[in-house]
Formats: structure tokens, sequence, C-alpha cells
């Protein structure tokens, strides 16, 4: 698992700096337990026979309520919620008791918008339908199932306990229920061919689901997959193999509906998701439970990682979190153009260099032109939108969007 950054010490009170509700407010529920940990995974999760007393499944619930009644307080009762998003580790780990009892309190702590988005993560072989029924009775209005691929070897490779006739059983059962729905696919798997990743994006596209996410794989030294291409067991990711999946994605979700809104989600319209959209929007958000990470008003600060000393500190009438960071000017200029850059909406030609009176300095302006305009002749913004004064990612420009950043930033 990666460390926690470095940052000032957080106050125990948990006190921000500026908690003015002029932005839209939303909850991410961090669930760290799995019953398997996947061997690609470096997300801060536990199985359960790696935590004692303090720290179990059974008693998590009990313990977020204590954060979330922090954040009620710190925040002078916020304002009403417009996504909460429950991920992992594997949220439905929990019984569908605990999930709705935690979003019943994040209702009477802050209260949700009109039509909130309420989403969880799901993976195929932890729900059935009395499940997904009870997450839709208690005001759950999304699933997002753990699909990662269609593909036997794949699944395996990937250390996956499902198998792939399961995923269709639980769309069925969550559409039937009323849940929106969205599948997570990963591409690059050590030994998948094109053709293994084409089965699995027409295996999605059949289940007709809302939403798609396909991310690339990254293999991490500390993760169990990085210990086997280290020892030569399984190759690594090859970039090139990984561009070349990118755009069959692109190519089959499009022909199929669906509509690229960031580098790596795809939609029908109407149905992006909005709790996806806030971070990418540089929203506020406060997330709970171990290792979480916040931001509110240009504060950013995470919990501690390990379960039990999370609940440790909960228990004591402390906050959770670790360590913070204020972010300066330049540096949200800098993260305005990290995070919205990935959007299909792009960003204004002005992003990052209009200050807050609003005034630009002729000179920025005149660079920033410059720059985009040698990315665009270099087929990494669109020209049209250029015209238009805004930084829109053309397919190549999302391949390379980490390149486009640093041009930007520079």
């Amino acid at each position: 698992m990666p460390d926690l950054p470095d940052g000032e010490r957080a106050p125990e009170d948990g006190r921000l700096p500026d908690i003015s509700m002029d932005r839209p407010l939303s909850a991410y529920v961090h669930v760290p337990f799995c019953e398997v940990r996947c061997g690609y995974c470096d997300f801060n999760t536990y199985t359960s026979d790696e935590l004692g007393p303090g720290a179990t499944p059974q008693e998590y619930d009990g313990e977020l309520l204590k954060e979330i009644a922090l954040a009620g307080d710190v925040l002078d009762g916020g304002r009403p919620l417009e996504t909460v998003f429950f991920g992992g580790g594997t949220p439905t780990y929990l019984d569908a008791s605990q999930l709705t009892h935690i979003l019943g309190v994040l209702e009477m702590v802050f209260g949700f918008e009109p039509g909130a988005e309420i989403t969880t993560e799901a993976n195929p072989e932890t729900v059935d339908r009395d499940y997904v029924q009870e997450l839709r009775d208690a005001g759950f209005t999304r699933v997002s199932v753990g699909m990662q691929s269609a593909v036997p070897h794949v699944l395996a490779t990937l250390d996956r306990l499902h198998t792939p006739e399961r995923v269709p059983r639980v769309i069925e059962w969550a559409r039937d229920v009323g849940l929106s729905c969205s599948l997570d696919l990963i591409y690059g798997t050590p030994g998948e061919s094109l053709d293994d990743w084409q089965t699995s994006l027409a295996e999605a596209i059949a289940m007709d689901p809302d939403h798609i996410s396909a991310y690339g794989l990254g293999i991490e030294p500390g993760t169990k997959m990085g210990q086997q291409v280290r020892r030569g067991v399984l190759p690594d990711t090859d970039p090139d193999d990984l561009a070349a999946k990118y755009e069959i994605a692109d190519e089959m979700l499009s022909a199929a509906g669906y509509t690229w809104y960031e580098v790596s989600n795809w939609s029908k319209p109407g149905h992006a998701a909005r709790h996806n959209l806030a971070y990418w929007r540089g929203n506020n958000w406060w997330g709970f439970g171990p290792g979480a990470h916040s931001h509110i008003n240009g504060t950013r600060f995470w919990n501690v990682k390990h379960p039990r000393a999370w609940a440790q500190r909960l228990n004591s009438g402390v906050s959770p979190a670790a360590a913070r960071e204020v972010l300066s000017e330049q540096e949200r200029a800098e993260e305005q153009i990290m995070l919205g850059i990935r959007l299909a909406e792009g960003l204004p030609l002005t992003a990052g260099i209009l200050r807050q009176d609003a005034s630009i300095d002729p000179v920025d302006l005149a660079q920033r032109r410059h720059k985009t305009m040698l990315l665009a002749a270099d087929g990494l913004l669109r020209s049209d939108q250029l015209a238009r004064s805004r930084m829109v990612l053309t397919l190549r420009g999302r391949l390379l969007a980490d390149t486009v950043i640093r041009q930007l930033w520079d």
C-alpha cells in the first residue's frame, strides 16, 4: 500500500481554516475490508483475519458514525450532500443493514440534495437480489460493479473470486429494483490479449449498463503482482498495449452509444457519475474511514491508515486526520489544470492563470495561447475548441494527458 503523503500536523479537533459552503459537498465512505486482497490492488484494504478487536467489519458502522458526527460539528452542519460514494475495499462485504445505517446517519447530519446520487461499489460475489433491494429501499440510487474482465484466465491473474456469469445476474437484479448500473473494467493485465479485451468490452456492452469505467492496469511494486513481475513470473505492462486497448475501448463504447466524459469513464446521456465529476471539478468532499482523503476549500487532509488506529483516535475524541496541506494559490491553479483537463468539457483557456480578482496578466495569456497552439499542432488539443477559447483533449491527448498537463504547468 502506498504511504500517506507528508503534510503539516492536523488539529486534534479537526478544525479547518475555511468552512464556507459555497461549493457542492460530497461524501466518500471507505470500507477497507475484502475477503481476499487482489494481487494488483494497492488500496488501503485488509482481510478480516488481519485485524483484531476494535477494527472488525461488525463494529465498523458504529465507528464511522463517530467520524460523521465529528464532520458535522467541524463543518457546522455543512450543506446537503449532492453525492455519496461507498468505496473500498469491498463495501458490500458489510451487511446491507450496515450500509443503510451509515447512509441514514449521513442524511440525518447533513441532509441530501433533491435527486442526490448515492452509489456503492459492489463485488459480484458479495450481493444477491435481496441485498440490492435493501439498498434501493434505503435510498441508494446507483451500484458500480467490479467486473474487471469477462475472461476467466484474466480474472484468475487478477485474483478475482467471481465468475464471468455472475456479473450479468447482478446487473439484472440491480436494474430490476431500480438502481442505475455501472461496470468497472481493467485492461492491460499480464497475459490479456487484444481479443480478450474485446471480449470483455463486448460482454460489458451487452449488459447495457448506464456507465462503464475502463482503467489501465498499473502494477505497483508493493503488491503481490508487483512482486511477481519483479521475479519474472509475470511480464510488466506494455505502454503500447495499454494505448491500443484504450483506443479499442473508445471505439467500441462510442459505437455502442457511450460518450467519454472523463479520460477513463464513458456513459450514456445523463448518466455521467456525478461523484466522479465532483472530484474532477474540484468540489468539496469529506472522506470517511481509515486512509480516506478529504478536500474542503483548498485544504486537503487524510486519515490515519490502519482501521484500529483510526478507531482508537475516534474513541479518544480525537480527529482521525493524520496530516493536512493548505494549498497555495499556485497549487490550486495547478490542480485545476491537472483535474479539469481530463474532462470532455475541458477548461477555459484562462484556467490556472485567472487570478482571484478576475484579472489576467497579458504575458501569461500570450504564453498560454502559444503553448496551446503547439499542443493543438501536435494533435493533443482540439483546434476547433481552442478557437472557442477552450482546452479539450483529442483522443491522442487523452493517451498523453500527463504530457499536456506538464506543458500547461511549465
